[in-house]
């Protein structure tokens, strides 16, 4: 079995950010979450970088989500919740958000849940005829958290942000290129060699204006106001329910869940 971890390999101004646990379609577990946050800072430091490039290990996946196997420890209530989500899902969330120099989503498979989160805060998504994508929690019994929202939201707008969320159905490469989730898709032949030419066309570009850029973008877009304590808590009262149990247990059990709505 293989050790669940985040690798960082440099060529020379292009990092390389694997998200690397292909045991289970790169899910990604509580570490994994904060080993990410932690190789986005250090990568936007470093002067001496042009371009990153995030993706799933293999070329079987991107990242099926979260590691579900973890949920009865790591958030099994609302208390756990709020610190998996709020501190180490938005943590990597927002240091690929804020990395200072463009980064680039390369997507073999399934980039499901938080795996599609992250290529979300990607500045560029790449994907392949393979890719999956979408956000299927509402067969778990559980609502997205508010920071990760965040992320499909500016991409998406409203009425796709609500057919991802509420069918949660997983749609193929192109039909999310074209709801607005991709910037292109190519054969998964041509995958690793587009993203990299591109990367090197970032590379070659002014890396100071790459930054301004990055800063003038985030600063026009909207941003919502900040959420009071009970909007929080809201969030994460699907763990007092009946049927997050129903749906956590019915996943465990590789069955069809059958909700009853308290």
């Amino acid at each position: 079995m293989t050790h669940p971890r985040i690798l960082v390999e440099r060529d020379g101004a292009i990092a390389t950010v694997t998200l690397s646990n292909p045991d289970k379609l790169n899910a990604l577990t509580v570490a994994m979450w904060q080993e990410l946050a932690r190789a986005m800072d250090e990568l936007s430091t470093d002067d001496a970088l042009r371009c990153v490039i995030l993706r799933g290990a293999g070329s079987e996946a991107f990242a099926a989500g979260a590691d579900i196997a973890e949920f009865a420890t790591a958030r099994d209530n609302a208390a756990q919740g709020m610190v998996y989500h709020r501190q180490y899902v938005h943590r990597a969330l927002e240091a690929v958000d804020k990395c200072r120099h463009p980064t680039v989503a390369m997507i073999h498979g399934p980039c499901a849940g938080g795996g599609l989160e992250i290529a979300c805060m990607c500045d560029l998504r790449i994907a392949g005829e393979s890719g999956r994508f979408g956000v299927p929690i509402n067969r778990l019994g559980f609502a997205i958290a508010y920071d990760e929202l965040a992320a499909l939201l500016p991409l998406t707008g409203r009425a796709v942000a609500l057919e991802i969320l509420v069918e949660g159905r997983m749609w193929d490469a192109s039909e999310a290129l074209e709801k607005g989730l991709l910037t292109r898709v190519v054969t998964d032949a041509e995958l690793e060699a587009e993203v990299y030419a591109a990367a090197r066309r970032i590379a070659g570009g002014a890396p100071l204006v790459h930054r301004w850029h990055k800063q003038f973008v985030r600063r026009l877009a909207p941003r919502p106001s900040p959420l009071t304590e009970a909007e929080i808590a809201e969030n994460f009262a699907y763990f007092a329910t009946e049927d997050y149990r129903i749906g956590m247990g019915a996943f465990a059990a590789k069955q069809k869940p059958k909700f009853v709505g308290r």
